[in-house]
């Protein structure tokens, strides 16, 4: 159901149908309007989560420093501010990442620090339970959602693990959508800044058979269309959500729900789209995933990188 002109119109998984027979709600974290679960000398920071992942949004105060002690997997920092740098530390080592990049911290003890303040987004897996439990929206995954396979990691990177940061500045190229990078434990796609409301006849429905998809709001607003499938089974039913959020927000769209996301505001409009673990189909185009060299796929999948 994509536009002919959108890229994601040539994946295998556009042609697939929804199986499912038993359905989740979407998550609307609006960070905009609720309290911070954490408020301190840090600045203020917003968890929520998906099955599989926790968005952790703060707004740093100068001097922020955001700590993780054994941590047990390798997670992601969004530096989504030019003006915003940051230092990481891992295993003794300390290096300065510039503004607009996206980093991923191996496992283990690591810091995060803000000299100037500003916005960071890290992303974690719900492997880390502390965070899990302190997500404003915890309740929501006592039991796990339907139609969400088992959480599995990818491979390590090649040449092992270190601190890896990529710049946020790529040019677009044709036949590729979006800006994406993978790790073991994530794929992050920042979409570039729109400006002005979508054109209301270039809308992508679409839908994913067994992967959740997060959606970071991190300028303007949108409206998230989603709509579930019909089954024979009128238990099963959902009205469709037509959820209007602001930013910064994380809208969670569970599996084999149709959606699409339209910008609103008038200035500029931007999403992050954030998977947990990586998306296979994403992966096997050629060229999409800008550090394939350094994150192998998982044996067997079929696909040369």
């Amino acid at each position: 159901m994509y536009n002919s002109t959108d890229p994601r119109a040539s994946l295998a998984t556009a042609k697939s149908a929804p199986q499912a027979t038993e359905f989740a709600a979407a998550e609307y974290l609006k960070f905009y309007e609720t309290a911070p679960q954490e408020d301190d000398a840090n600045g203020k920071t917003w968890l929520g989560r998906g099955q599989n992942f926790i968005i952790a949004h703060s707004e740093a105060n100068p001097g922020a420093s955001f700590s993780r002690m054994a941590q047990i997997d390798e997670y992601a920092v969004l530096l989504p501010d030019a003006k915003s740098s940051a230092t990481i530390t891992w295993q003794g080592k300390t290096e300065t990442v510039a503004g607009y990049s996206l980093v991923f911290v191996p496992p283990g003890d690591s810091t995060v620090s803000m000299p100037d303040g500003g916005r960071v987004v890290r992303m974690f897996s719900t492997r880390s339970e502390d965070l899990a439990e302190a997500c404003v929206n915890a309740q929501s995954y006592v039991a796990p959602h339907p139609n969400i396979p088992p959480f599995q990691p990818w491979p390590e990177p090649r040449g092992g693990y270190k601190v890896r940061a990529y710049s946020l500045d790529v040019p677009p190229e044709p036949g590729r959508f979006g800006r994406i990078w993978r790790c073991t434990t994530f794929m992050v796609n920042v979409l570039p800044a729109d400006s002005g409301p979508r054109d209301i006849n270039k809308l992508s429905p679409h839908h994913h058979d067994d992967f959740e998809q997060c959606s970071l709001a991190l300028e303007g607003s949108y409206t998230h269309h989603i709509r579930w499938p019909w089954t024979p089974s009128l238990n099963a039913w959902r009205a469709d959500d037509h959820e209007f959020c602001a930013s910064p927000s994380v809208t969670v769209i569970p599996p084999p729900a149709i959606h699409t996301s339209r910008g609103m505001d008038a200035g500029v409009n931007q999403l992050v789209d954030i998977f947990s673990p990586p998306r296979f189909d994403f992966s096997e185009k050629q060229g999409w995933v800008l550090n394939a060299d350094d994150y192998p796929m998982p044996t067997g999948s079929g696909v040369q990188q």
